[in-house]
């Protein structure tokens, strides 16, 4: 295989991450893609993680509560910020009855802009796992939250995420991944599977040879990022995203995918360190949530068969595809999601 190909393949890769929710609110300081609602409160909260790396979040807290509740974390897409999915999530979650924490992970979104001594737009499998565990350090800290009872939840690349957190960190009592891709395992292996060993080598030469470009220019190349216009050739799912990040349905300027570019040489670290070694061992529950006509189910299908035990479950949502699960509230099962929490959250 090429490896103009192959380049192709990790625009995809790269990328991720019906009716569609209201737009946002644009009066006053509200800065989502979503409306906002009059159920929750909503707190801008910044937190390290053990690297020293000072992550922003938006905390969601249902209006009137008085009791500590069960708490989730939320992450995702991969490239996307709080403001869009992820935040979705977490507000109508907490419209629900549970502490809500929607953050941007290392290097994109505000908390890039917390870090301006560091590179932006880099993605790391170790880095971005343990940025759920230190929302949960966050969490647990809080004088609102049982800290007993908390979740996660990733979207797109953060659901692999999500469940390499759990297979680390026993304090994470139940997991949901939703429309879930595997970052490691479609970096090193394509679309599929598609890759062989061959064309990996290739791609590895070129991108280490860019990084000896990165560190002579003192800048960091770009991967190739959403076309600002559609030609009418592209993939199904690359049209699908443009759709979500390139309009008002879902376009936000701190937004990779919206709005700028993923550090090329981010692929080497997903290539080598697969993230779902351990998934196996994880005793807390799992749901994996994926769209039927999703182009990427075959990841949550495949992780879901590594999980044992009787408190793991898959759900195929019907005539949905890979985006509808990001904002499509009529195919987005919360009641699922929540009776599922209330469940393992005791």
């Amino acid at each position: 295989m090429s490896f103009n190909i192959f380049k192709t393949l990790l625009l995809g890769a790269f990328i991720v991450g019906g009716v569609t929710m209201a737009q946002a609110n644009t009066q006053g300081k509200w800065d989502k893609v979503f409306a906002k609602s009059d159920k929750v409160e909503v707190q801008k909260v910044k937190f390290k993680n053990r690297y020293g790396i000072t992550l922003v979040g938006d905390l969601y807290i249902p209006k009137n509560a008085k009791a500590k509740l069960s708490a989730i974390a939320l992450s995702g897409p991969f490239g996307a910020v709080k403001e869009q999915a992820s935040g979705f999530y977490a507000q109508t979650l907490a419209e629900m009855g549970f502490i809500t924490l929607a953050f941007d992970p290392s290097f994109t979104g505000e908390s890039a802009l917390a870090n301006k001594n560091l590179p932006q737009n880099v993605a790391s499998p170790d880095i971005n796992t343990e940025d759920f565990s230190a929302a949960v350090d966050f969490l647990a800290n809080h004088k609102m939250v049982d800290s007993s009872k908390i979740g996660i939840l990733g979207i797109c690349g953060f659901g692999g995420f999500a469940l390499n957190a759990a297979a680390m960190d026993t304090r994470i009592k139940a997991t949901v991944a939703s429309t879930m891709y595997d970052m490691t395992r479609v970096n090193a292996k394509g679309y599929n599977d598609s890759i062989d060993s061959k064309a990996r080598l290739e791609l590895k030469k070129s991108l280490n040879n860019q990084r000896t470009l990165d560190y002579k220019n003192g800048t960091f190349a770009k991967a190739a990022g959403l076309p600002e216009k559609l030609s009418g050739d592209e993939p199904q799912f690359i049209k699908d995203y443009w759709d979500y990040y390139k309009t008002k349905r879902g376009f936000h300027s701190h937004s990779i995918n919206s709005n700028g570019n993923w550090n090329l040489t981010s692929s080497l670290s997903l290539i080598n360190m697969p993230i779902l070694a351990y998934s196996d061992e994880i005793e807390s529950a799992v749901l994996v949530i994926h769209g039927e006509k999703a182009h990427s189910r075959y990841f949550s299908e495949d992780a879901y068969k590594k999980l044992k035990g009787k408190n793991k479950e898959l759900l195929i949502i019907k005539d949905a595809n890979h985006v509808d699960l990001y904002d499509n509230a009529e195919k987005i099962p919360f009641a699922k999601i929540a009776e599922f929490f209330k469940e393992n959250l005791k």
